[in-house]
């Protein structure tokens, strides 16, 4: 009786640490293999007034092109799609960026900011070009980074930006890939 115990807990411990684990592959279905990404869109109204919440909106001409660039090198170094032209294209991933600002963070004594998170936030849409169907859109995707201007670590605002951008293509390839 205790050895067929044993065997009952022994397969329930295989089961328990073989089936629940972590995968750092694709979630996609089998049939999509590449991904063509479209130039990302700049949506961003430069009419509107900056608002009181005291972020600073900003109008980069060209960042949607940067953002793009960034996004196929992340598909390219993530490896689990092919980027391939739009009539080649599994899916089609569709963006455009909405919204571009800097929001001040910390500030010193004297009410002078040290710090600023650079906000980048994208609307998204993928399709399955071979079910045509979309497998989801999401609005108001943010990718961001925060620098300070002064002190030991300071950086400057187009570092930040770049890195506000690799932080966005990262999230969207793992938003494509894992599907969540």
């Amino acid at each position: 009786m205790r050895s067929r115990l044993s065997v009952i807990i022994l397969i329930f411990a295989i089961i328990f640490v073989t089936g629940c684990g972590y995968t750092t592959g694709s979630l996609l279905p089998s049939h999509l293999k590449g991904i063509h990404v479209e130039n990302f869109k700049n949506k961003i109204d430069i009419s509107n007034e900056p608002s009181d919440k005291g972020e600073y909106a900003i109008y980069r001409p060209g960042v949607e092109n940067d953002i793009t660039q960034a996004v196929i090198d992340q598909f390219l170094f993530d490896g689990n799609l092919m980027i391939v032209d739009e009539a080649d294209a599994d899916l089609i991933l569709a963006c455009s960026l909405i919204d571009y600002y800097k929001q001040p963070l910390r500030y010193d004594k004297f009410n002078n900011v040290e710090e600023y998170r650079i906000i980048i936030t994208v609307d998204m849409l993928l399709k399955d070009m071979v079910k045509d169907v979309v497998m989801w859109e999401e609005k108001g995707f943010v990718g961001y980074y925060a620098y300070r201007i002064t002190g030991p670590f300071a950086s400057d605002e187009e570092t930040a930006r770049v890195d506000a951008i690799n932080d966005l293509s990262q999230k969207i390839v793992e938003k494509v890939v894992q599907g969540w």
